[in-house]
């Protein structure tokens, strides 16, 4: 059985390209305007939660202790869960602390305790700890389960300055519809995987939260697909 399929693949690349489209459009024009800065820290958030398993080393190795090699699967999903969280850091230290001129916190200003208190209540009510309690396996699958449902709102503050905004610039366009792009084709993913691998069992959770998130996309989508079809600059309406 493999977890690798184009689909994955594909969303693992999008992620990743939505990442470089950020700093890079950060970095060249050396502002961060358009961008929201709690958009950034909430995928920080989301991704420090997540792969907190990364310190204990152990879970890197293969799951049959008498093999003492690493996985190629392990390994990618490591060098993964160190770029995601280095590159959220470093973009909220691109905004916060190198180019803090840019940064327009009067169009920033969703409160995002309004996403992460109800998010961390249902990791609390929502997640995979299992009967025998165990307080180190219970604490890693509840910060899990937050970082599901933190994901999937967590583009909201950024939509929100957008829709402030209205005029989108194309490095932030490109920004968002990659970003958006990975999440649908995860969910591709988890199709194809329940079709194809007999002992696959998808993951309730990530399915719903991961169907919440691509529809927060969906009237981005539109309006920047159909920006590129007519060769205008995309434009929000009021």
């Amino acid at each position: 059985m493999t977890v690798f399929n184009i689909f994955r693949i594909t969303g693992d690349v999008l992620h990743l390209a939505s990442i470089i489209l950020l700093i890079l459009k950060i970095q060249s024009q050396r502002s961060c305007a358009g961008i929201s800065y709690k958009t950034q820290l909430l995928y920080t958030i989301v991704f420090i939660a997540r792969y907190i398993d990364m310190l204990n080393i152990t879970w890197i190795f293969d799951s049959d202790p008498k093999k003492s090699s690493i996985t190629f699967l392990s390994f990618y999903n490591t060098i993964l869960k160190i770029i995601f969280i280095a590159s959220s850091v470093y973009t909220c230290y691109l905004i916060k602390f190198k180019f803090p001129h840019t940064y327009d916190r009067r169009q920033d200003s969703f409160r995002i305790w309004f996403l992460i208190v109800p998010c961390f209540i249902l990791g609390l009510i929502f997640n995979h700890s299992n009967e025998s309690f165990n307080i180190i396996g219970t604490f890693t699958d509840i910060l899990w389960a937050f970082s599901i449902f933190l994901e999937a709102v967590a583009i909201f503050p950024q939509l929100v300055v957008l829709q402030r905004t209205q005029d989108v610039e194309t490095f932030t366009g490109h920004y968002i519809f990659a970003l958006g792009g990975y999440r649908l084709f995860y969910l591709f993913n988890w199709i194809y995987r329940y079709f194809t691998e007999t002992r696959y069992h998808s993951d309730l959770i990530a399915v719903i939260a991961g169907l919440i998130q691509t529809a927060l996309y969906l009237d981005f989508f539109y309006y920047y697909l159909s920006s590129k079809w007519i060769g205008r600059k995309m434009v929000l309406p009021s």
